[in-house]
């Protein structure tokens, strides 16, 4: 069976969504990521930064802090944010995939899991390259590239974790991993558009 939908779970700084952008553009289907966002927030009428920061990272770097923080009721029947914010984004993913195209994060992976037309990559890539790349494309910050690489991902790990419970970078959970600070961006693509190919 053909692989129709592409999904694309990535370090925070390791390109993934610039592969995912010029994949979409090579096969000439959609691409979504910060127009998933929107899509979200038009259905829930939250602020597209609220949903950016909350729809797939953890408040805290603790899964013990997040998980307790879960059982707060803050939204309409009763859920959390969090929960209400994946559940909203869940039922987006599922339409989106109605249709080829390229998904980049919050959990679609694991949202499309039973479907054999769903293709998954992990892209990530070595301290080093991930900290130049963020500097270069959002500038400095109070925080060190390091400390600001590894608090992404710690928040990231931990959302992924208490939605899927799975390892969020765990090769077996994907169909392809990719390093992008060895292969560059480009290689990415042709790997991933090979792996693709009936």
């Amino acid at each position: 069976m053909s692989k129709n939908i592409i999904t694309i779970s990535r370090q925070f700084g390791s390109g993934g969504r610039t592969v995912g952008k010029i994949l979409a553009e090579r096969l000439d289907i959609p691409f979504y990521d910060k127009e998933l966002v929107q899509q979200v927030a038009d259905e829930t009428g939250f602020d597209t930064s609220f949903i950016e920061e909350n729809g797939e990272f953890s408040p805290s770097k603790s899964f013990f802090s997040f998980a307790l923080s879960q059982g707060v009721p803050c939204t309409q029947n009763g859920l959390s944010i969090s929960d209400f914010l994946f559940c909203m984004q869940r039922q987006v993913i599922l339409k989106l995939a109605e249709k080829p195209c390229v998904i980049v994060g919050r959990g679609a992976d694991y949202i499309l899991r039973d479907r054999d037309d769903v293709f998954n990559v992990f892209i990530h890539a070595d301290m080093k390259s991930r900290a130049e790349r963020i500097v270069r494309l959002y500038g400095e910050s109070e925080k060190k590239p390091e400390q600001r690489l590894n608090d992404k991902d710690k928040k990231r790990k931990i959302y992924y974790k208490h939605y899927t419970d799975r390892e969020w970078g765990d090769a077996k959970n994907y169909d392809m991993c990719l390093d992008s600070g060895r292969l560059g961006i480009e290689k990415c693509v042709d790997l991933i558009l090979d792996a693709i190919k009936d």
